[in-house]
């Protein structure tokens, strides 16, 4: 599954809505674990076909990371049902992504 752009516009549909957990990568274009984290997030989307992979821009989508009470970044946000169930502040591993998501 690719990963999906999130926004204030769709989020209501993409997270909230989702039939399906969601894993939400909030991260910026000048953070350079931010950086690192994108393509190890990618791969988990191509392994993982049960969960919706999002991510939110922070600069650009600012209320969505105060929503999600987003301090630093990279921060995961594994939503299921509308409701966080796990968070991580920092760079991960793609094993330490699986475990997040308990897969």
């Amino acid at each position: 599954m690719s990963v999906v752009t999130i926004t204030k516009k769709n989020f209501q549909k993409e997270v909230l809505q989702a039939k399906q957990p969601v894993l939400l990568d909030f991260w910026a274009e000048w953070c350079g674990p931010c950086q690192m984290l994108s393509p190890v997030v990618e791969e988990v989307a191509r392994q993982v076909k049960d969960v919706k992979i999002g991510k939110i821009n922070v600069d650009e989508e600012q209320e969505l990371a105060m929503q999600f009470r987003v301090m630093s970044i990279p921060t995961l946000a594994y939503i299921k049902n509308g409701t966080v169930v796990e968070k991580s502040v920092g760079l991960k591993s793609k094993e330490g992504i699986l475990d997040l998501m308990g897969k």
